[in-house]
């Protein structure tokens, strides 16, 4: 399947290994919130596909998750349910 992104490229589907980095305030549910809606939208995920890492005062959370991109509405839909959640501060 191919989309053409805001730049006027074409972007052909699916897309393996396509990477989704979500920044937000340190919180003991933090990384689960996150796993349960990437799920949600790509059923495929693993959480051992799954990093974090902790601000250097550890106020935030950076994940990073690779998922399988099936089409640009996966995307976009998944992209609008992580900034959904409260303690989310940035989708990448």
């Amino acid at each position: 399947m191919q989309s053409i992104c805001s730049t006027g490229a074409q972007v052909e589907y699916p897309i393996e290994d396509f990477p989704i980095k979500v920044v937000g305030i340190a919180h003991d549910d933090f990384a689960t919130s996150v796993t349960e809606i990437i799920v949600l939208h790509a059923p495929e995920f693993v959480s051992e596909g799954l990093s974090i890492r902790t601000s250097s005062k550890g106020n935030y959370l950076s994940l990073t998750a690779s998922i399988r991109a099936t089409s640009r509405a996966q995307l976009e839909n998944l992209y609008g349910a992580l900034n959904a959640l409260p303690m989310v501060k940035m989708v990448l």
